[in-house]
């Protein structure tokens, strides 16, 4: 995995993130909708895996609402050059582990039940199904999964190790 950092997404990594939104999904958010979560919506909270040259600028991102206890992940997507080397699973592992330090006890989450790529990194960190969401991806009419994921510290076992630079 290539050395990255996690910083926040500004107006100024969008070209790029939206360039992997629309090779990652049927039905990519708009420019807007990325402008509205970062200056409008006072819950979300969007982040970019940044790499190190030569790699691109941005590797991923992952975007969330926060409203406590809860974190909700609405959005998170790989670089097309990058996918399967483990950067999803290390930005999600992280931002859910600075979540728990800071008191947030659940995580939630929308999949594509046809994803199971996705299904399993989730289900890999934590995450089991609770229900499903019929007819949620409006562009199939496809149901959701939903996802939770219990993030409250447990007194037998000590969480995972996770950094927010991206490094063990």
């Amino acid at each position: 995995m290539p050395p990255w950092s996690l910083e926040p997404l500004t107006p100024a990594d969008l070209d790029e993130v939206l360039a992997i939104e629309r090779i990652s999904f049927p039905t990519p958010w708009s420019r807007g909708a990325f402008l509205y979560e970062m200056r409008q919506n006072p819950v979300a909270r969007c982040w970019v895996a940044r790499g190190a040259p030569p790699s691109p600028s941005v590797l991923a991102y992952l975007c969330l609402w926060e409203i406590p206890p809860e974190i909700h992940i609405t959005n998170l997507a790989v670089h097309p050059e990058w996918r399967r080397q483990g950067i999803a699973r290390a930005l999600l592992a992280a931002l859910l582990e600075d979540a728990r330090r800071r008191g947030i006890t659940v995580a939630l989450l929308e999949v594509r039940p046809t994803n199971a790529e996705a299904v399993g990194l989730y289900e890999g960190l934590g995450f089991q199904i609770v229900g499903r969401r019929k007819g949620y991806y409006f562009d199939t009419g496809e149901d959701a999964l939903l996802m939770q994921a219990d993030l409250a510290p447990s007194p037998s076992s000590s969480p995972p190790r996770a950094t927010l630079d991206g490094h063990d």
